[in-house]
């Protein structure tokens, strides 16, 4: 032991003045790169991408008043038409004071926050379906909720969606060629999707399942996977689709009630056909910012899931091809980000951000309007929902912190 001691005591071998040098050369190299990194992170956001995203949030909130305030006023303790009005805009100010937060933080500290983040996203997925949770919320038969009451709730799917941008961002874009192969370009990545999917999807809560996956598959696809991993994924989960609706025959009255719900418009087929009842009134140009007739009670989850619908009926196909035109461009606008990023964690990081809010869009239209059967998904900033709206909202700051730092577009 006393042997041991000596030789753990005993010097190191001194530097030659060589290696002396190096070291000095990359502890210099390092102290100029954070500097510059610093520098880069004082320049001005993306002012497109910002007041895109200010527009929709302003929007969104004057449609989600002009749709919740019958429901809020019979179904309130208060009756209070503005309830959720109120409640939104709330949330909406703390979502855009942590837009400007987040836009001036260095998005290169983002990814210390990968790892820590997505093992508290998981553990936040375990504690909703441990039975008898008491802090877990069920609304309409799925327990997707966390809170106390209606004093608090908040959807851990949400903060699950972050984590995996942030955590596949951090870690594909050290690995460059490796993701090629499948043991480091596609085995943990799917292993963590189909985990976090698998969590969600117990809840149930099938659409974010879908978000996760599809923004985890894009990133992954960026970020240099084979197509031919790509094909076998598609091709695989185009099977399983099949198996489950077709042969399993899992919720086959969905499927039905999606294909013709006017075959049972007073049950089953109830919500899309109302949906589809307040598309149609709306016509060319509508019936008028708060004349709408199907949020009278008449259409479930009006200021909610289907607002979409609210706005068709009332703004008509021109107001509504004008929001969708608002989303169109914000999504664009991200991507054109993501691609004058400085680095590739920076463009990932976009990507996926980007990615999720061009899904979420998608989906929720292609629902209310009929395209897609029902499934519970929101309208990003929109449907009733302040934490998301918040989450969301912090989401667009991430991508005005990468915005700072681009690099400047060529010239001539």
């Amino acid at each position: 032991m006393e042997k041991n001691l000596r030789q753990s005591r005993r010097p190191r071998r001194p530097m030659t003045r060589e290696e002396a040098l190096k070291r000095q050369e990359r502890q210099q190299r390092l102290r100029e790169k954070e500097q510059q990194s610093r520098e880069l992170a004082r320049g001005p956001i993306d002012l497109p991408f910002f007041l895109l995203t200010l527009l929709l949030t302003a929007v969104g909130l004057v449609m989600l008043l002009s749709a919740s305030f019958p429901s809020a006023y019979y179904q309130t303790s208060n009756h209070d038409p503005t309830h959720y009005f109120t409640r939104q805009a709330v949330f909406a100010v703390m979502g855009i004071a942590a837009m400007l937060l987040l836009s001036k933080i260095n998005y290169q500290r983002f990814r210390g926050m990968a790892k820590p983040l997505l093992y508290v996203s998981i553990a936040l997925l375990l504690l909703v379906i441990i039975p008898g949770n008491p802090l877990a919320v069920t609304r309409n038969n799925a327990t997707r909720w966390l809170g106390i009451g209606e004093l608090f709730t908040f959807q851990p799917s949400e903060i699950a969606k972050m984590a995996v941008v942030i955590y596949f961002a951090d870690s594909i874009s050290k690995k460059k060629d490796r993701m090629q192969t499948f043991r480091y370009g596609v085995a943990p990545y799917a292993v963590l999707l189909l985990a976090v999917a698998f969590l969600v999807g117990l809840e149930p809560h099938l659409s974010g399942a879908l978000l996760i996956l599809g923004a985890g598959a894009i990133m992954m696809l960026v970020g240099g996977i084979n197509w031919r991993w790509v094909g076998i994924a598609m091709g695989g989960a185009g099977g399983l689709l099949y198996i489950v609706l077709f042969v399993i025959g899992y919720n086959t009255s969905r499927i039905e009630m999606w294909r013709n719900p006017f075959i049972d418009a007073a049950d089953k087929g109830y919500q899309l056909s109302q949906s589809l009842i307040a598309i149609g009134s709306g016509g060319l140009l509508g019936l008028g910012l708060g004349k709408g007739r199907q949020k009278f009670m008449y259409l479930p989850e009006e200021h909610n899931d289907f607002i979409f619908a609210i706005i068709c009926e009332e703004l008509g196909l021109i107001g509504a091809t004008f929001i969708m035109i608002l989303f169109a461009a914000l999504i664009l606008r991200g991507y054109w980000i993501a691609l004058h990023a400085r680095d590739r964690f920076g463009s990932l990081l976009v990507v996926g951000v980007t990615s999720l809010i061009a899904m979420q869009t998608f989906l929720n239209i292609a629902v209310v309007t009929g395209l897609l059967p029902t499934t519970g998904i929101s309208l990003p900033f929109f449907s009733y929902g302040g934490t998301a709206l918040s989450i969301q909202l912090a989401e667009m700051g991430i991508v005005l912190s990468v915005s700072r730092q681009m690099r400047p577009p060529r010239t001539g």
